[in-house]
Parts: C-alpha cells; sequence; structure tokens
C-alpha cells in the first residue's frame, strides 16, 4: 500500500510537470503560471515529467535502480521550480519527500550489489563434483550422529555442496524490546565452509533494517544498518569469527552430509548426546547435539560470544527445534522451526525464533 502510494504522488508530481511545458508552447489557458515560460523551459519541464513518470513505473516493477532514473528528475525539477519560484515553490515540498525515498533507494541498491558480489565470491568456491552418501561413509561416527543421518535420509542422495534457503520469523534485541518480523535468505557452500544471509526485518511501517551475516575463509563479519544506509552494527573479529564458526555447525543440521566433512570431529557423550568439534581457518570451536529416539535433532548448545555494553563476553547459546516442525526438503528430513536462546546469568532471553519456508541443494542460484 505505502508503495502504491508513493508511486502515485511521484506521477502527481511528474503530471503537474506538463503545465510548464503547455504553458511555454501555449497550448492551453494555464491561470496557475502567472510567470511566463520560455520554450527551452517547457521542454525542461517535458523531459522532468517524463523521468518522474518513468521512475514511478520502474518503482513500481521493484526494479531496484529506479533511484537512478529519480535522482535526475528531482534534481531538473529543482532547478525548474527555483527559475518559477513564485508559482512553483510548494513543489519543493514532493520533491523533498520523493528525494528521502529515493535515498533510501539507493542505499537499499548499494547494500544489495555488495551482497550480491560477496555471494559471487562465496559460491565460486564451490565444488562442481557429484558425491553419492554411502552408508559406509558413516562407520567410525557415534551411533547417535549415524542415527541422525539415517533418519535424516541422506543416505543415497548426493553430498551437499551448497545450499540456498528462505527464512521468516521473529527477532528482538533485547528481552525487553518487541519482536520485529524478517524475512532472510541463505547460501551455503561445503567444501569450503561458508555462508551469507541477508535479512530484511520490518522495524516499523516503511522503516526497515538490513542485516548481513558473513562466514567465509574461516572469518565473520556481521553487518546491520538502517534503512540499508546507516549502520547499526559493524561486528567482526576473533568473536565474529568464532560466533559465525559455530553458527555453521549448528546449522549444519539443515543440510546433515556435511556433518562428514573432515573438519567437522564427531564425540560420543552418551546415546542421545554428540559432542561436534569445528577446526576451520584457525578457529576451534565446539558444541553440542542433542537428538532424540528417532535421530532427530533436538538441540544445540555451545558458549558463543555474546556483545553486550563493555566488551563480548562467552555466554550458552542454546537452539531449540520444534519437534512438530519437522519438514522433507527434496526427500531431506531437517528441523524447519526453531528458537535461539541466550542463557545468561540473569536470566533466558530468546530472541529468535525462525522457519525455513524453502530450501534447494547442489542449485547454484541468487
Amino acid at each position: 500500500m505505502i508503495r502504491i502510494l508513493f508511486a502515485f504522488v511521484v506521477l502527481i508530481h511528474g503530471a503537474i510537470h506538463l503545465l510548464g511545458f503547455v504553458k511555454a508552447f501555449n497550448l492551453a489557458e494555464v491561470n496557475q503560471l502567472t510567470q511566463s515560460i520560455s520554450k527551452p523551459a517547457g521542454l525542461a519541464w517535458l523531459f522532468s515529467a517524463l523521468l518522474f513518470v518513468v521512475s514511478a513505473a520502474v518503482f513500481l516493477l521493484n526494479k531496484e535502480w529506479w533511484w537512478i532514473i529519480a535522482a535526475p528528475a528531482i534534481i531538473l525539477s529543482q532547478l525548474l521550480i527555483i527559475l518559477s519560484w513564485q508559482d512553483a515553490k510548494f513543489g519543493t515540498i514532493a520533491n523533498a519527500i520523493i528525494l528521502v525515498v529515493t535515498v533510501i533507494g539507493f542505499g537499499i541498491w548499494s547494500f544489495n550489489s555488495m551482497a550480491r558480489s560477496e555471494l559471487r565470491s562465496l559460491l565460486a568456491s564451490a565444488s562442481s563434483e557429484h558425491t553419492v552418501v554411502k552408508g559406509e561413509m558413516l562407520s567410525g561416527l557415534p551411533p547417535v550422529v549415524q542415527k541422525w543421518l539415517q533418519s535424516s535420509n541422506v543416505v543415497g542422495k548426493e553430498v551437499v555442496r551448497t545450499l540456498h534457503l528462505k527464512q521468516r520469523g521473529e527477532m528482538r534485541n533485547a528481552p525487553d524490546r518487541n519482536w520485529l518480523s524478517f524475512e532472510a535468505e541463505q547460501w551455503f557452500t561445503t567444501e569450503q565452509a561458508g555462508f551469507i544471509w541477508l535479512a530484511d526485518v520490518a522495524a516499523a511501517p516503511g522503516i526497515h533494517i538490513s542485516g548481513r551475516d558473513k562466514y567465509e575463509g574461516g572469518r565473520g563479519h556481521m553487518l546491520i544498518k538502517l534503512l540499508s544506509l546507516f549502520p547499526v552494527a559493524d561486528a567482526r573479529g576473533k568473536e565474529a569469527d568464532q560466533g559465525t564458526l559455530l553458527r555453521y555447525l549448528a546449522e549444519i543440521a539443515w543440510f546433515p552430509s556435511a556433518a562428514l566433512n573432515d573438519f567437522v570431529h564427531w564425540e560420543e557423550v552418551d546415546s542421545t548426546t554428540a559432542k561436534a568439534t569445528m577446526s576451520y581457518g584457525g578457529i576451534t570451536a565446539s558444541g553440542f547435539y542433542k537428538f532424540n529416539e528417532h535421530g532427530d535433532v533436538l538441540s544445540f548448545e555451545a558458549r558463543r560470544y555474546y556483545y553486550r555494553e563493555g566488551g563480548a563476553t562467552l555466554e550458552d547459546w542454546f537452539i531449540q527445534t520444534d519437534q512438530d516442525g519437522f519438514k522433507e526438503f527434496e526427500g531431506v528430513r531437517i528441523p524447519a522451526k526453531s528458537t535461539v536462546t541466550w542463557k545468561l546469568e540473569q536470566g533466558d532471553f530468546t530472541w529468535l525464533r525462525l522457519e525455513i519456508t524453502d530450501l534447494q541443494y547442489n542449485k547454484i542460484s541468487f
């Protein structure tokens, strides 16, 4: 609705510019304009009108580059308004409104262009080799891990090289804050461990937050921008490296064949629990997978860095799966619903609820 309303404003604003063209060429009586307008200026009013109309159409078509047309339209329009200030000064209000949205449009385009470039880099490392998971490949793993891989239906299917999934859910950044809905996409590579997660968070009507979490080459980087323009968080360093490694280790529950990678080591804890240790890029971290009697993942828990005022501290990070939320994607059974909780000294802080809505294995696309 907001998109349609904005496009309507741009169209009407553009149509009003036609009055300058009509006035300059004496095509009709225009009583609203008292100042004379030259024919070159009239053509400029016409061109500005066309730019606004085209930018509105491209905006409605959801083309990220619509701002490239809107920006010169605003500049030309404002110059013409200044030349005819007595008659056209109120057009500055419309230009100011359109300018704000145009700047946001530039931010979205810039943020997404960065993400596309990073995705090309990440996915370029993906192997094209087709390997099938065989039963004997599970030998040597703890029995509970073997049971998980079997119940996940990965035996007989291709080893996952790349993964693309879509999510939706809610998140918050403090226990006393409201839940904010989000939609996200995530891409993984497995031979060279990595992922890129892109989220669009609805902070308020017309206000969004763009998030990008990246793990590549053993290094992590979380970037969050208000309106895709203004940095809210920019976390990197050893804490981010450890945190994104643990995130990757936890999220192999969505592509279980990655449990067979050489950089993941498994140890039996008891009949329902296994310790997973991942060593990659010079960083080593561990977490505990817990399973039910059928081999489904119940939870994952690890010590991960929690960012707070005064610096990051190691805290218990707990992922709980929804046992009624398991789904099969391309024949692989995974936990599609889960919640993420920080177990802090002052109490549990559940900050994320998510659901996987779509998933594709070994299809490189973005």
